[in-house]
This record gives C-alpha cells, structure tokens and sequence, in this order.
C-alpha cells in the first residue's frame, strides 16, 4: 500500500500516489482525494481564528490523473463573517478541478438543533470491498470501510463506517472538512444502485455542508441514489460520526451505458 495519497514535491505541487486512483480506472483519480487536497489549501488560505469552514463544493471539470497537479487558492469574498475562498487544480497545463468553500464565523452559546435517532455501532470486521469490474488496489483499498447495511456491488440505499488508512500529504493531520472530503464522494459507490458492469455512473460534483465539525477518526455514509431515467442521476447522503448526524452529502452524476 502506497504511504499517502499525495506526495508533495512543491509548496503548492504534489503527485498522486496509486493511492488516488479511483474503480474506474487504475489512471483516473477517485473524486475524494483531490476534493480533500483542495479543502487543505482552503483551510490554510489567509486563516482566521473565529471562522471554520462550513461548505465545501467541488465540480470535476475531467477525469483527474493519477499524475502531478498544482494548486492555487484564492479569496473571492473577504468578511469577518462569511468569507467565500476558491481553490483550483490544474494537471497537464489544463484546469480539472473547481472548489469553492464557504467560511462562517464562530458563535459561542447558540442552540443545537440535531437530527434525532440513534448511530449504529461500527462492525468489528469486514470483508475486503467489491466494486464489480472496478479497480481495486487504488482509493478502495486505501480506507478502512466497515458496512453496516449493503456493501459494494449491493444495490439500493447502504450504510458504511470508513477511516482512511494512510494521510493525505505525509506529516500533515487531516482537519474534520478534509477527512470528510476524502470520503464523502464515496456515496455514490457506498449507494450505487445500477449494475457497474453495464453503466457508467461518473459524479461531476460533489457538495458537502457540515453544520459541525466531526468527532474522531470514523465517518459513517448513510447514502441513497436515485435516477430519473435520463442520464441524470443523484447521490444524497447522510453524514455522521459516533455522536449523531453532523451534514450531508451531495452529489450529481452522468448516467450512460459502458
């Protein structure tokens, strides 16, 4: 297993590890690393004390390589209350990646307004994730994934706990928004709800909003995909650590035959 997703051979260049390549193809990078790699320059852009970084979304502008990428950031809307920053990656002289994050500031004594219901226990175990035909020593083998309900190449709304088994950039921790970019655009596999074989189901977004930040190591994906019958499809997903449900996940998909 590869030592970090990335590999940091510049302040703002890395390479992607094999770490990054995503079931469709071992050349292509799963959505989740990149998406967390641009979070991270975010998070460390002109930084404030008294703000987090509450939403986060991302459109994949083609498929990213499993090759070099740069990264530049920028501040669109400076405020000492909400601030909205900008991050670009760019691969082979072209721009493959657009996000835009959100910062609002920290109140201290409000309410908390929660979901109710109860977190099921992460399994003990699990058996080693099958996306049916899919590559499988990249970005699948690379986080720890414990189902609760469904799995790989089960189709319909799942369940599943995941934990990344090795950092993003060597000697860097993973901020709660980085740690949940990096697993969030796994709904649409942890939900699949089409035959992978037959289709084709490519996410060209990923939108996440946490209305706090999570609790541990452990992220649990509660995903549901739906379709419209006309090469649109959609992933919601539910995201929670031990304590309860802290924002969701969303993402919109092109539906075709292989």
């Amino acid at each position: 297993m590869e030592a970090e997703f990335f590999e940091r051979v510049g302040p703002d260049t890395y390479r992607a590890t094999m770490a990054t390549a995503g079931p469709w193809s071992a050349k292509a990078q799963h959505g989740g690393p990149p998406s967390a790699l641009a979070a991270s320059h975010m998070e460390r852009h002109e930084p404030a004390e008294n703000m987090r970084l509450a939403r986060v979304a991302v459109d994949i502008l083609r498929p990213i390589p499993v090759d070099t990428v740069t990264v530049r950031t920028r501040t669109l809307r400076p405020g000492r209350r909400v601030a909205l920053l900008e991050t670009v990656l760019e691969a082979g002289g072209r721009d493959v990646l657009y996000a835009r994050g959100w910062r609002i500031g920290r109140t201290a004594g409000l309410p908390v307004i929660a979901r109710e219901g109860s977190v099921p226990a992460i399994p003990d175990s699990a058996p080693v994730p099958i996306f049916p035909g899919g590559f499988m020593d990249g970005y699948l083998a690379a986080i720890d994934w414990r189902f609760v309900a469904g799995g790989f190449g089960q189709f319909g709304p799942s369940q599943a706990w995941g934990r990344p088994r090795i950092p993003l950039v060597s000697g860097e921790e993973l901020t709660p928004m980085t740690r949940t970019l990096l697993l969030a655009d796994s709904g649409s596999g942890v939900g699949m709800a089409i035959e992978p074989s037959k289709y084709l189901f490519l996410n060209v977004d990923l939108t996440v909003v946490l209305q706090r930040d999570p609790v541990g190591e452990w992220l649990l994906l509660d995903a549901l995909t739906t379709m419209g019958g006309n090469g649109t499809g959609m992933t919601e997903t539910l995201l929670s650590d031990r304590d309860g449900v802290i924002g969701t996940g969303l993402q919109t998909q092109l539906v075709t035959p292989v």
